[in-house]
């Protein structure tokens, strides 16, 4: 490997891409911020509109607007959510997914023990810090 790059050089140029795109990524957070802050101004004004006038959708020249229910559900009781789930057999009250932290520390507690279609994926990542 003749043309090989010196690690050093590959260290320090990664550092500088970090540093541009966490550069980046803050002067994009500060904009999107202010535009948010914008958006949440017409969206108050138009669902104002929609309550005084009584109406769940307005059609525009330029676009329709359309009032909705947007709902969330949460517990601050997870032992109690647990034993509803489970006594009523609704598990697709939960979201599909595996804890990965949790997962990694049952199957290192309980090497012998593997859920049947459980996959896994693992593979090298690079860290890179100041030094």
């Amino acid at each position: 490997m003749g043309d090989t790059i010196p690690v050093g050089k590959l260290v320090r140029t990664y550092m500088k891409i970090r540093a541009a795109r966490s550069e980046l990524k803050a002067e994009f957070e500060e904009k999107d911020k202010g535009l948010t802050k914008q958006l949440d101004i017409i969206k108050k004004a138009l669902l104002d509109h929609c309550k005084e006038t009584g109406s769940t959708s307005v059609r525009t020249e330029d676009g329709t607007f359309y009032r909705t229910i947007k709902r969330r559900y949460w517990t601050d009781d997870w032992d109690s959510m647990h034993k509803f789930i489970l006594e009523h057999g609704e598990l697709g009250l939960l979201d599909k997914r595996i804890n990965q932290a949790n997962m990694k520390q049952f199957l290192e507690e309980n090497p012998d023990v593997v859920p049947k279609g459980l996959n896994a994926d693992t593979e090298y990542v690079i860290s890179v810090r100041k030094s």
